[in-house]
């Protein structure tokens, strides 16, 4: 059996890789005339190698010539004596057409799947929400809604549902219990049985497609882990969301399903295909949105995204929206709570109230990026041995401060919905379109506003499932709210005004859940720094052309206030503060080359004049992944590379073969007699990890004879070089777009170094804190943020009172 990447492993990121011995072989070795054998031995030693990179490559040579033999087997396969025809043949026909089906037939599965376990998140969430304020006497099972199916009034007229106090303060405590118990049973599962459940999860899954093995992250642990909390944590009323951690679920369904295919799991290209469309299906579940879901993999997730993978992702999300629109688990017809639809238009004043919202959107994303980073870096400082009691504490400090505000105490889908909604849509919650209670609804809404950002800042990060992007959102539609509001309460003190011309008397004019909708997409963007995507998951959610463009307005503008301040998406900034190996588009190092990265002290090996005791002893005093090979310890000329994982296969195959010694020399270079042995076995120069297994078998069997180990045809003896005078920008797109574990350096023949992409986040971290540090010595940083953060504060308080004037005359 192999072993994919994704399995579980109980050793956490900061522990040292532990040497692990190389697996033996019991028993006779057989030879294999398909090369399964040969695979399967190093995905035996490849299991233990966590927490490096793909390189993708060498898995593109692997899987060519895999695609090789199956189609020189399939041309040869049960054929007749002469070559003609038979029912074997025409059945291995048939099974090759199921196996071009076979890519398109697990997306589906996957996105069925993951559409059911959205529908169940979602009846759970609802009825665990509910049970922290009452019970229904008609059944224990039912959530409040479908307690009081029937009943068209108030809460408190529906008589099966059944409050747990009658008292104010007995259902706050209850309220509060019961949230402190849901963290508690949350935060404990997941630091008992997957710690990797923590989290929201994309800015590891941005790192795992990129190439990066995090053994575990997408296992069966913790999927089921992560499934069973996320609905605690959310119905607990910790100011975070569920979207981020159900792209998370959705990939490891993803790669649970996709490992079942030994197709799939033998190739790390396709195990990539399988998970980049996963994440997509996770949006689109989450937010309704199957489009906006294929947008979000190929703006946020994916570095190489192939016309094939998009048609992959857009069959898997279709589906996972279908299942889920099916299952329809809130029986009101609509994919997510906070789903509306707006009847009437805009009108071109309202653009300056839109600017307003880009502009609140870029600076919070600003805030929540910066400010959240240090309370990671506080986390994991002083409270990295205490998630379970931070995550009860956050829980109760959360119900303590929310429960008295009515946007803080409902679920914040349920908020936006009742934000989104038109006021003559049944949209008046609680007096949120009396004109007589407006002042107080925006001293609510502006409450609200803050004491959420707080909230989501020292939330976000926990050691539990947490996600930003509806808390994000709820944040931005309180604040849109409150904008719409006040400007409505404008239209009707001078409905007269010229700057309303535009608006029929006998329509109202202004929509303000239409500004609580771009408020939240401006939240949403700011955080994320993703415009596209946002775009259209706003307008699947409302269906409206109509509000296309005012919602790429917010967008523009809050994108250019993030790009003025210069800020990145928390994801980004997530993978900055773990130090994760990915580089991204704001990586760049002008006017550097490449020599002044790379290593140069490498530890090589000679083509000739190395005995297996001397490469044993050069594994057993390393642990780097692969070794240069140099002409002679006199000459650095350039021969190729070989892995380690390769170099450590072939040795102990060797010494179960055959007459191999520890004095046995080793060849690492290719003589003119063996071209013709080798091509006449049908492989390659070049070729080395897609060698059969018969022709390993055969050449270790040589070995005997000649006294010699031949190394050779598992040497990459094209390996990717570059000049050391090569710019390292244009390394870094090397990296980025063809996707090496490592570049060698060579002059005129001659090695010079190696760079890796490790290296060059390394140089690019010393570079951007030597950077920083000399704006922190000239105060021009800190100063450009003071003065644009007390620009926008400013310019919204006299806004606000500027309002609150022309309401009071």
């Amino acid at each position: 059996m192999t072993f994919p990447f994704w399995l579980p492993t109980s050793r956490t990121f900061n522990q040292p890789q532990q040497r692990v011995p190389m697996p033996r072989e019991r028993g006779r070795y057989m030879r294999s005339h398909n090369g399964e054998e040969y695979e399967e031995a190093l995905e035996e030693i490849r299991r233990y190698e966590d927490f490096t990179t793909i390189d993708w490559i060498q898995d593109s040579i692997i899987e060519r010539n895999r695609r090789i033999r199956d189609a020189e087997k399939s041309r040869t396969a049960y054929r007749g004596p002469n070559g003609e025809i038979t029912p074997a043949w025409v059945w291995a026909q048939c099974w090759k057409l199921v196996i071009a089906g076979e890519s398109w037939f697990v997306m589906t599965l996957v996105g069925i799947l993951i559409g059911v376990n959205a529908a169940l998140i979602s009846i759970v969430t609802e009825w665990l929400s509910d049970i922290k304020n009452g019970y229904c006497t008609d059944g224990w099972w039912l959530n409040q809604q479908f307690c009081c199916w029937e009943v068209e009034t108030d809460d408190e007229f529906c008589p099966a549902w059944h409050p747990w106090s009658s008292v104010i303060l007995g259902r706050w405590m209850g309220y509060v219990s019961f949230a402190a118990i849901f963290a508690l049973v949350a935060a404990h599962l997941v630091r008992t049985m997957a710690h990797y459940a923590a989290g929201s999860g994309i800015s590891e899954i941005k790192c795992i497609l990129a190439g990066f093995i995090m053994k575990g992250f997408l296992g069966f642990g913790t999927f089921c882990i992560k499934s069973l909390t996320l609905p605690l944590v959310i119905a607990s009323g910790l100011s975070v969301g569920k979207e981020g951690p159900s792209v998370h679920v959705a990939c490891c369904i993803g790669s649970l399903v996709a490992g079942w295919s030994r197709r799939f799991s033998r190739s790390s290209s396709k195990m990539r295909e399988v998970i980049t469309a996963a994440s997509a299906a996770g949006v689109a579940v989450a937010f309704g949105s199957p489009i906006g879901g294929v947008l979000f993999s190929i703006e946020e997730m994916s570095h190489i995204f192939s016309i094939k993978t998009m048609w992959q992702s857009f069959v898997c999300a279709l589906v996972a929206t279908f299942t889920l629109s099916v299952m329809n688990p809130f029986r009101t017809g609509k994919l997510v709570l906070f789903q509306v639809t707006y009847n009437r238009s805009w009108h071109l004043f309202e653009i300056i109230f839109f600017i307003i919202l880009g502009i609140f959107g870029g600076l919070y994303g600003a805030f929540m990026v910066k400010f959240n980073m240090q309370v990671a870096a506080f986390r994991r400082k002083h409270l990295e041995n205490h998630a379970v009691a931070e995550a009860v504490v956050l829980v109760i400090l959360t119900a303590i401060v929310g429960y008295p505000n009515r946007f803080l105490r409902i679920d914040m889908t349920e908020m936006m919905s009742i934000l989104f909604r038109e006021c003559e849509g049944g949209g008046d919650y609680d007096n949120l379109c009396q004109l007589s209670a407006q002042w107080h609804m925006v001293n609510s809404l502006l409450l609200a506003t803050f004491i959420r950002m707080g909230l989501v800042v020292i939330s976000y990060g926990s050691r539990v499932p947490a996600g930003i992007f509806v808390p994000s959102m709820a944040i931005g539609a309180t604040f849109g709210r409150m904008v719409g509001i006040i400007v409505k309460s404008i239209y009707r003190t001078y409905p007269q005004s010229g700057i309303f011309a535009a608006c029929d008397p006998d329509i109202p004019c202004i929509t303000p859940g239409t500004y609580a909708f771009l408020g939240a997409a401006a939240a949403l963007s700011g955080v994320m720094r993703i415009t596209v995507t946002v775009v259209v998951v706003m307008f699947e959610l409302t269906g409206a052309l109509t509000y296309i463009l005012p919602t790429m307005m917010v967008i523009l503008v809050t994108k250019a206030v993030g790009d003025f301040i210069g800020t990145r998406g928390i994801a980004d900034e997530s993978i900055r503060f773990n130090g994760y190996p990915i580089l991204d588009q704001h990586n760049r190092s002008s006017n550097v080359a490449v020599s002044e990265v790379m290593k140069k002290d490498l530890t090589v090996l000679y083509a000739s004049g190395m005995c297996v005791n001397d490469v044993e002893d050069v594994l057993a005093s390393t642990d780097v992944k692969g070794f240069p090979i140099v002409a002679s310890k006199l000459s650095k000329a350039l021969s190729g590379y070989i892995g380690r994982t390769e170099l450590r296969y072939v040795l102990e195959k060797a010494q179960h073969m055959g007459d191999v010694l520890p004095e046995t020399p080793c060849s690492f270079s290719r003589q003119a007699s063996d071209q013709e042995d080798f091509v006449l076995s049908g492989v390659t120069s070049g070729s080395a990890l897609g060698a059969e297994e018969d022709v390993a078998v055969e050449l270790l069997e040589t070995t005997a004879s000649n006294d010699v180990l031949k190394l050779w045809p598992w040497v990459n003896q094209t390996p990717l070089t570059v000049s050391p005078r090569l710019p390292l920008e244009i390394v870094m797109q090397l990296f980025k777009r063809m996707g090496p574990r490592v570049i060698l350096v060579e002059e005129l023949g001659s090695l010079k170094g190696l760079v890796t992409v490790k290296d060059v986040l390394r140089f690019n971290l010393t570079e951007k804190s030597e950077s920083d540090q000399q704006h922190r010595d000239n105060g021009e940083f800190e100063a450009a943020l003071e003065v644009t953060w007390n620009w926008a504060v400013g310019m919204f308080d006299d806004f606000v009172e500027w309002c609150r004037g022309i309401v009071r005359r």
